[in-house]
């Protein structure tokens, strides 16, 4: 039974949880804390650094664990803890999954209409936009450091944020790669 309630908590949370992960927090822990006490309100804080500490989605993640520890505290052993996770975590990403298929075949459908190809047109450089503007955003003390205070951490970060630039814009290094080599140079140059 804890289960067909556990799956349809987090399907609503992912049929109505807009504004991504951070969105769903407060939803998951409505759910999970208040109205089902599954988890302690301490565990959910818990759960919510450590969704942000590992790599993914901060709502999936938040997911992933509730659902485990949710059917862990309800008693039963670590398999069925691990069958709690997925539930949770297959609930949460299935209303997301069908309205993408959904789009998509609308898509397909419609794809060379003119409306649908003026819309694409118009979002090309929204998109660009978007990103430039996280980038400006981004062009900040906090990641480059102060010349008034430490005028060779930010010629270092400068250096570096250039090298990375033209080494995936020019050269065509994976990403990837450019982010350890430059994880190692800034470790290497910095201290």
């Amino acid at each position: 039974m804890i289960f067909l309630k556990l799956f349809w908590a987090f399907f609503k949370i992912g049929l109505f949880g807009f504004g991504g992960g951070y969105g769903m927090l407060s939803l998951i822990q409505m759910e999970t804390v208040r109205n089902h006490h599954w988890l302690s309100s301490a565990e959910f804080t818990n759960i919510v650094a450590i969704s942000q500490m590992t790599p993914g989605p901060v709502g999936i993640n938040s997911a992933t664990y509730c659902g485990y520890t949710a059917i862990h505290n309800a008693g039963m052993g670590n398999v069925l803890a691990v069958l709690g996770s997925f539930t949770s975590t297959f609930a949460l990403v299935l209303p997301s999954f069908v309205l993408m298929i959904l789009i998509s075949k609308l898509f397909m459908k419609y794809m060379k209409t003119s409306a649908v190809q003026h819309i694409f047109l118009g979002l090309r450089p929204t998109v660009v936009g978007l990103l430039a503007a996280a980038t400006i955003l981004l062009l900040n003390k906090e990641n480059f450091g102060d010349p008034k205070v430490n005028l060779w951490q930010f010629v270092i970060s400068v250096l570096l944020f250039l090298a990375t630039f033209y080494g995936t814009y020019k050269l065509k290094v994976n990403p990837i790669h450019m982010i350890g080599y430059a994880a190692i140079a800034g470790l290497v140059l910095l201290y």
